[in-house]
């Protein structure tokens, strides 16, 4: 039997996947044994080649063909050479063309039937760049060399070599013999002949190369115009512009500056201009391929937050040209193409109205998202029309000249194409129990490939989906709606959703479709093991002082925050609070493994039992002490319009997970408001209509499509195209609050920009938008945060001022309301004309609250009531808790352990904590998920399964092992005085310990759901 012929695992799993991937019988004995033959690497590198292509005919013959042909290759000059790239067929699905010698050979054994003209070698962009490249690289034989590696490990040579010139670091024969090394291997021999002049964080040594996980590949410009690389990098994401191009086809890119830099930039004294226009306008070269300047986006905070010691405007620069010789035989869809005619695979970018809003909308191609896999060639794209906002006498309402509509950004989806979505995804990975089961239970089959999406096996499609949407040039940003009675195969946009128009002209240009998903719900609001609504929905600082402007009394807050801290503080000593908690928490927590630990009959003083539940206090003070406040009766809902068109103005419909609801009164918030009249009180409706048209779908808040104006709009200039709403039927909240009036803008005195990018010439047009980069990387505007902080602070005043203060509160507010309109300008402007705003110095504050975090020297003490909730938190002592002494529980005892599994796990706990050690080292801002990759390899060593539940070892060789890998921690542990060194005993073999400790009770288990724990403890 061909199976007899044994292979690497890696090797089988990849063939696994192929083989249900594509529906093909396994290989047979003669292309097993030619597998066999040229080693694992070589292997997988032939497997990952049939991988990304269609088999129209033998595996087996493919295989064979492909090895011939490799081995071939080496008897010839190393030009001829095929290499493997990311390409796409017409309709966006990638696809991997390697240029055979034997067209009608490969025809015969399942390569496409569709010749691929060859593209010109090097597909040169500029004179300029070309004969650099030529002149200054292509004679030198250490680039020839490492123009014959795989991609990613030439890099990774050029990232351990940092500023050295290749030429001084390496010889040509060197670069070649680490040719055929793995990238374990690579790493290891780089980093021992060039770690000692690198800083050991840049350090990328991984145990997951192979995982299928997006390598991300970034350079840092200096100021002096010279650039190195660092990477790769894995991540679990992955962008529109990484699925279509090839993760080594695009390029992160970091512009840094010094003070210096930051201070003048655009002084051409500095210097630093001219040299960063000199990379945009002649790439960057990496090899012998040159990237060239693409796309940018600002990630603002958040991003900024993530990687702090980065600018937050990521730029990306993609490659077009390459004389590298793994390049020269392949096909790559930008072969030939300018910049521009570029981006028009992804969209008609040129058509939009202004330079800012081109790279605005372009950005979108960098959303991190999940592909659905459609036939465009099956689905129908119908565009329907917005609902406008009429007045009270039936007339369209308009305002700056543009009509006001209700339906801004929210379109459908056929049923049967939402089902291809996974029912809870967040920024493009799924976030639920469903797709965690999913993936386990296709791993234990063998069946698992890339590309492969866990449907919602309950039946049950997501109800609204948040999308970005490529189809024939145009691009699409909003919501899809469930829509039952759409025919099938069918999706309607409105024009609000169009954020790019297609271009007539080039209406027979090929173009990338697909349909990539951002969202479906949001996760703070969603238990992650079970994907259900969670009890912990929180208050804000800006929800807060509104409500508490809006007659909230401080007493509600204040009661919350005592009452939550005094719940925390019993988890040292109530099991129902430490349950609670760590219900709470289990986000954080592996598994939820401190509630598994609590429920199995462990006690809560248990030494890493404590310890968690220590970290979970700290949490929940910290989360306090920011405002964020658990609030019972309240939710986060993504928003859309009601199809029914039956909702009144006053009204909203909501469904949660039991269904539609109905209250007779709900506030709604869209979080960062800052206007008094940015909640609003309004009437949940039960609306039997809708049934029809989204079935037994869950989470969503319909607003009305009647009225001169969207209630969207009003509560915080929110919309539709993906925006979440505060949701809440809290009797105290809605006991004292009283409404305001919303928020309306003041005419618009915003000068659109005149140059259309139509209008410019493609030299002109590269040069506005790598202006417009350096402008936002080094010029950013501060006004959303100044106007924020500043609302913040005049906000913290008026909330503690009397009616015996009228004159100083209608000032306050009179500032507040100019702030506002400043903070809304500043949102919009960066997709409307790129002009920039600022706060006028007389509405800026000098001294902050101290609860904001500021420097003490511009802080005061805050007697509202966000300084009250604060200095509650502070000054909250609680019982001292030690949680250094480390013991071991009853029933743990491994001496009747046979001695070799002993031995066994002995050496995989050294090399555990090798393999932790290197992941947090060196996982950067990805360490967190670095570290889970190193748990689950060790889980799948011990259950030779994803996880305990869907093992099929022998229960008892789990148990011992369990136990001896609690043993080793425990004394491990005990010896350096760290109980979190505890934590390797639970996080890999938890749920067994739970399991048999529960069992050595000698009482029958209950079998309970996280998420009704969730529902009964709150």
């Amino acid at each position: 039997m061909s199976d007899s012929i044994s292979l690497p695992h890696s090797v089988q799993q990849l063939i696994n996947e192929i083989c249900t991937n594509q529906n093909q019988r396994s290989p047979d004995a003669e292309a097993r044994q030619a597998l066999a033959s040229v080693g694992e690497e070589e292997a997988l590198n032939v497997l990952r080649v049939i991988k990304g292509k269609t088999i129209h005919s033998s595996f087996s013959g493919f295989i064979k063909y492909l090895i011939n042909q490799r081995h071939n290759s080496t008897h010839e000059s190393p030009q001829k050479r095929p290499c493997l790239s990311p390409s796409h067929s017409h309709d966006g699905s990638p696809v991997n063309i390697v240029r055979p010698m034997n067209l009608s050979q490969v025809l015969n054994d399942g390569m496409s039937r569709s010749p691929v003209p060859e593209p010109p070698r090097g597909s040169p962009l500029t004179s300029s760049t070309s004969s650099r490249m030529e002149s200054n690289r292509i004679s030198i034989p250490q680039y020839v060399a490492l123009g014959e590696l795989e991609f990613r490990k030439a890099f990774l040579i050029l990232s351990y070599i940092g500023k050295k010139k290749l030429e001084d670091a390496m010889s040509a024969d060197k670069i070649r013999e680490l040719k055929d090394l793995s990238m374990v291997n690579l790493e290891s021999k780089l980093w021992s002949t060039f770690g000692n002049d690198m800083d050991s964080k840049d350090r990328r040594m991984s145990i997951d190369w192979d995982s299928g996980k997006t390598h991300i590949y970034r350079c840092h410009v200096s100021a002096d115009g010279s650039y190195t690389f660092k990477g790769p990098y894995l991540d679990q994401t992955k962008t529109h512009l990484q699925r279509v191009l090839g993760d080594d086809n695009v390029l992160m890119v970091n512009f840094e500056a010094d003070e210096t830099c930051n201070r003048n930039f655009g002084d051409s004294s500095t210097g630093h201009y001219d040299k960063y226009r000199k990379i945009g306008r002649e790439g960057i070269l990496l090899g012998l391929r040159c990237y060239r300047f693409f796309v940018f986006k600002d990630g603002g905070k958040k991003e900024k937050k993530k990687e702090p010691t980065l600018s937050s405007v990521k730029c990306y620069f993609v490659c077009l040209e390459s004389d590298a010789i793994i390049d020269n035989s392949q096909h790559y869809i930008l072969s030939g193409k300018t910049v521009n005619e570029a981006r028009a695979l992804f969209m008609h970018v040129h058509t939009v109205s202004n330079v800012a809003n081109y790279m605005s909308r372009l950005s979108l191609i960098l959303s991190k998202t999940m592909k659905l896999e459609l036939d465009f060639t099956k689905v129908t794209i119908e565009k329907i029309e917005d609902i406008p906002c009429y007045d009270k006498d039936g007339n369209p309402v308009y305002k700056d000249g543009k009509l006001l509509i209700h339906t801004d950004g929210t379109g459908f989806i056929s049923e049967d194409l939402a089902l291809k979505c996974p029912n809870n995804v967040f920024k493009g990975k799924c976030r639920n129990d469903d797709s965690e089961r999913f993936a386990i239970r296709k791993e234990i089959e063998g069946k698992l490939c890339e590309g492969d999406q866990p449907e919602s096996h309950s039946g049950v499609p997501p109800l609204l989906m948040q999308v970005r949407l490529f189809h024939k040039g145009c691009a699409v940003k909003g919501t899809l709606l469930v829509n039952k009675k759409l025919p099938s195969q069918t999706i309607q946009i409105r024009p609000s959703m169009i954020k790019v128009e297609a271009d007539p002209n080039l209406s027979g240009n090929q173009t990338i479709n697909s349909l990539e998903v951002v969202s479906t719900r949001y996760p703070a609001v969603f238990s992650q093991i079970s994907g259900k609504q969670s009890k912990q929905t929180t208050l804000s600082k800006n929800l807060i002082a509104l409500l508490n402007f809006g007659g909230v009394p401080e007493s509600f807050f204040l009661d919350i925050v005592r009452n939550a801290l005094e719940d925390v503080q019993g988890v040292f000593s109530n099991k129902r609070n430490a349950l609670k908690v760590s219900l709470r928490y289990g986000g954080m927590d592996d598994e939820f493994i401190s509630a598994r630990m609590i429920l199995s009959g462990i006690f809560i003083d248990e030494p890493y039992l404590k310890w968690r539940l220590s970290t979970f206090f700290k949490e929940e003070k910290k989360s306090l002490q920011d405002g964020k406040l658990p609030v019972t009766d309240s939710y986060y809902l993504m928003g859309t319009v009601d199809p029914t068109g039956i909702l009144e103005r006053n009204e909203v419909c909501i469904i949660l997970n039991d269904g539609q609801v109905s209250w007779e009164k709900v506030l709604v918030y869209r979080n960062p408001g800052l206007h008094f009249g940015d909640i609003h009180v309004l009437k949940a409706k039960y609306v039997k209509e809708l049934d029809d048209v989204v079935g037994n779908a869950k989470y969503a808040i319909f607003f009305p499509c009647k009225g001169p104006r969207s209630l969207g709009d009003e509560i915080a200039k929110g919309d539709f195209d993906g925006d979440m709403y505060f949701v809440s039927r809290n009797p105290e909240l809605l006991k004292h609050f009283r409404a305001s009036e919303p928020w309306t803008s003041n005419p618009s005195t915003n000068n659109m920009s005149t140059k259309r990018p139509s209008d410019l010439s493609p030299e002109e047009l590269e040069d506005e938008l790598f202006k417009l980069f350096l402008t936002t990387r080094f010029q950013p505007s501060y006004a959303m945060g100044q106007a924020a902080d500043s609302w913040r602070a005049i906000m913290d005043r008026l909330l503690t001022l009397g009616d015996e203060s009228a004159a100083e509160k209608a000032l306050m507010k009179k500032n507040i309301y100019q702030l506002i309109d400043v903070y809304y300008e500043a949102l919009d402007a960066p997709k409307k004309n790129g002009r920039k705003i600022e706060v006028p110095e007389e509405l800026k504050a000098e001294r902050f609250p101290c609860h904001m975090g500021k420097d003490a020297s511009v802080s005061f003490k805050s007697k509202s009531v966000l300084g009250k909730i604060c200095n509650t938190v502070k000054e909250y002592k609680g019982q001292e808790v030690s949680v250094e002494n480390v013991w071991k529980l009853p029933y743990f005892n491994d001496d009747e352990v046979p001695d070799e599994c002993k031995i066994k796990w002995k050496g995989l706990y050294d090399q555990y904590r090798k393999d932790m050690s290197l992941a947090l080292e060196n996982g950067g801002e990805g360490k967190d998920e670095a570290a889970n990759e190193v748990i689950k390899k060790y889980k799948q060593i011990l259950y030779e399964a994803a996880e305990f539940e869907q093992s099929r070892r022998n229960i008892q060789e789990i148990y011992d092992e369990a136990l001896v890998i609690y043993n080793l921690a425990y004394d491990y542990a005990k010896r350096l005085g760290a109980v979190s060194r505890c934590g390797f005993a639970w996080k890999v073999a938890g749920s067994a310990l739970c399991k048999f400790y529960a069992m050595k009770q000698g009482e029958r288990t209950l079998l309970c759901l996280p998420s009704v724990l969730q529902e009964i403890c709150g």
